[in-house]
């Protein structure tokens, strides 16, 4: 139950409680009082009640229970008394004399029979307080585990269709890159930039069918396959081809999820400009020595793109991320029009 709805069932509520107890008090008053200073104090008593039920359902409760500060509730509950007799005297003793010439008690009453007569109301109006904080988390369990069992249901679903798409992909890798080395071999003899190139492309490709239990794999790999990545992009365009590439820190057999990198060096030569020396893509690969990286892709977009695509699938990589590095990575995107910048960082598991 969103908490619109349930503020607005407590606005229907307290609604019709107070205006029938205004009209049973005041209109059906025969009393030596008025009924306007009657229904005043009607009034000013169910204002009163509100402050104590809203401070203890939104304050007290929440604070002491959810997050188990119990010292912290015994001292909300013990303030209680000072929150709705302190309410009410600021209204019946202080507003309405000032504004009204009207009062509820009379001046000769003790202290303690005020604070009696004010924990009479008190215990009621806390209790129903309680009961309806415990309505409210017992229902928003409920939608939690509903929830989780949506997402848990999506993600078992993602899984089964990245299964399903796995399999049926996985005889024209194998078929690939046993026909690259092949290739290679009868390559070489012929042209070895040409056999350079079949090889850094058989690399990539056992790389890419390379399994990990858990789905990591040595940074080292990573930088290694972004390497032989761009060196086939310089081998294709020579001495036209501008990317800079740079590792800072020490590769120590850190470990991070299999080619969550590629994809925005993908992106950066697809959509930017490599053709030009003073416009380089810039790549920057930093470990960190708080066992983390920080990955950065800048790149100048290339304005005659046709292809309108972001190329990497900003939804996926990011939901990748959230998967894999929940609450240990931050992913920022900015694009100006003119240079595109990507900024990756995490923290290794």
């Amino acid at each position: 139950m969103n908490q619109k709805r349930i503020g607005l069932y407590q606005f229907l509520g307290w609604g019709l409680l107070i205006s029938y107890d205004v009209w049973w008090r005041g209109f059906l008053y025969t009393g030596p009082a008025s009924r306007g200073h009657i229904m005043l104090l009607v009034v000013t008593f169910w204002l009163s009640l509100l402050v104590l039920f809203y401070y203890c359902l939104l304050l007290v409760f929440p604070q002491g229970i959810r997050r188990g500060r119990w010292g912290l509730l015994v001292l909300g509950l013990l303030g209680t008394p000072v929150v709705f007799a302190g309410t009410r005297y600021g209204l019946e003793e202080g507003l309405l004399p000032l504004l009204f010439g009207l009062s509820n008690y009379s001046p000769d009453t003790t202290l303690l029979y005020y604070l009696v007569d004010n924990l009479y109301f008190l215990i009621p109006t806390v209790a129903l307080a309680a009961v309806t904080w415990s309505v409210q988390e017992a229902f928003s369990f409920r939608e939690k585990e509903r929830e989780n069992q949506l997402q848990f249901q999506e993600l078992q679903q993602q899984k089964t269709q990245a299964e399903l798409a796995f399999l049926k992909t996985q005889i024209n890798p194998h078929f690939l890159y046993n026909t690259l080395n092949y290739i290679y071999s009868l390559a070489y003899p012929v042209s070895e930039p040409l056999a350079e190139a079949v090889l850094k492309l058989s690399a990539l490709m056992r790389y890419m069918l390379q399994e990990s239990p858990d789905g990591q794999v040595a940074v080292q790999n990573e930088v290694d396959y972004l390497e032989n990545y761009l060196s086939i992009y310089r081998l294709r365009f020579e001495n036209n081809f501008f990317v800079n590439f740079d590792v800072r820190g020490h590769l120590n057999g850190q470990r991070v999820a299999a080619l969550v990198l590629v994809p925005f060096v993908e992106n950066a030569i697809k959509h930017g400009i490599t053709d030009k020396s003073d416009r380089p893509v810039e790549i920057t690969l930093h470990l960190r020595p708080d066992n983390g990286l920080t990955f950065e892709v800048r790149n100048h977009i290339n304005q005659h793109q046709k292809d309108a695509t972001t190329g990497i699938g900003l939804a996926n990589i990011r939901r990748r991320l959230e998967l894999l590095y929940p609450g240990r990575h931050e992913l920022a995107i900015h694009n100006n029009g003119t240079v595109h910048h990507a900024r990756l960082e995490l923290l290794f598991t």
